[in-house]
């Protein structure tokens, strides 16, 4: 139940009112953005709310079970404020939003209507959609661990303990030739065994994509050069001479993790501990189903 300020019930209670949406937004980089669909700048806990350029809001979707409210918040690309670079680059995914409805006359009579994050974010030619989700979308996050044969540790983390700025794992490399759209040739790491790189990690320090990070899904060397697949297309076109760093990966199997980090004493995975496929299996004339790991 929400409480609200007695002025500000005073206001609702004349029937005549003089209200708008405030939305306020903290992306994940600290930078803070005030947006309100009233006709000017509003301002209040130290936040300057701008008008028209910010966002449209859609009815508040809500219910009584614990399923994610909703709304949306509609705006357009070319505000100065809310660019297509940045929702591209993900600067707005999952930043924190607090929904107000505030009395544009006195902006001392609000109430905040809701928190939430920003979910899914839909692009056209000259706006964008934002879903804002309530905090309930929290508790659909997994929590906790699952028995599985692959380790559930990230390969560099605490848990993990491999040290990723080594140079065993480590090489920095030079864009040759663009083969498609998320593949190309590169020098500088043709040292490297094929498939080293593979599940592992691309980081631009210059071009077009500097500062953002890649996956990779295939790693090939042919007569010392090397082809570098993405998981993805990059968000920007790469080209020849961009430079970037590039770190090993791991398939989370426990055959790689002694042979390839020797860190078998780390691994986070479950291989001898039966799964799914053992409980599934049938009596046959040959035998071989006695439980054990396939």
């Amino acid at each position: 139940m929400k409480s609200i300020n007695p002025d500000l019930q005073t206001h609702l209670d004349e029937g005549t009112t003089t209200l708008s949406w405030c939305w306020r937004i903290a992306r994940a980089d600290s930078v803070t953005f005030g947006f309100t669909d009233h006709d000017r700048t509003l301002s209040f806990d130290g936040t300057d709310f701008e008008p028209e350029s910010g966002l449209t809001a859609s009815e508040v979707r809500s219910g009584s079970d614990l399923s994610v409210d909703a709304q949306d918040a509609e705006g357009v690309l070319t505000s100065d404020r809310i660019t297509e670079t940045d929702i591209l680059d993900g600067r707005w995914d999952n930043a924190e939003v607090e929904v107000w409805r505030v009395n544009w006359a006195d902006t001392g009579q609000r109430v905040l209507m809701r928190r939430g994050a920003i979910g899914q974010i839909r692009r056209g030619r000259l706006a964008f959609v934002a879903e804002v989700r309530s905090l309930a979308h929290v508790l659909g996050q997994t929590v906790g661990r699952t028995f599985q044969a692959t380790c559930d540790a990230g390969l560099g983390d605490t848990r993990c303990g491999v040290d990723l700025e080594s140079p065993a794992f480590k090489g920095s490399g030079t864009v040759l030739d663009l083969l498609r759209d998320r593949a190309f040739t590169a020098s500088g790491i043709g040292g490297f065994s094929s498939g080293w790189f593979t599940f592992g990690t691309v980081e631009w320090t210059s071009g077009t994509n500097a500062g953002r990070r890649a996956e990779i899904i295939a790693h090939d060397v042919t007569d010392g050069i090397a082809v570098l697949t993405l998981l993805e297309a990059s968000v920007r076109s790469i080209a020849g001479g961009d430079v970037f760093i590039v770190r090993a990966g791991c398939d989370k199997r426990m055959e790689t993790c002694g042979a390839k980090f020797a860190n078998t004493v780390n691994f986070r995975g479950f291989p001898d501990i039966p799964g799914q496929d053992a409980v599934l299996r049938y009596a046959t004339k040959d035998g071989g189903h006695e439980g054990a790991v396939l």
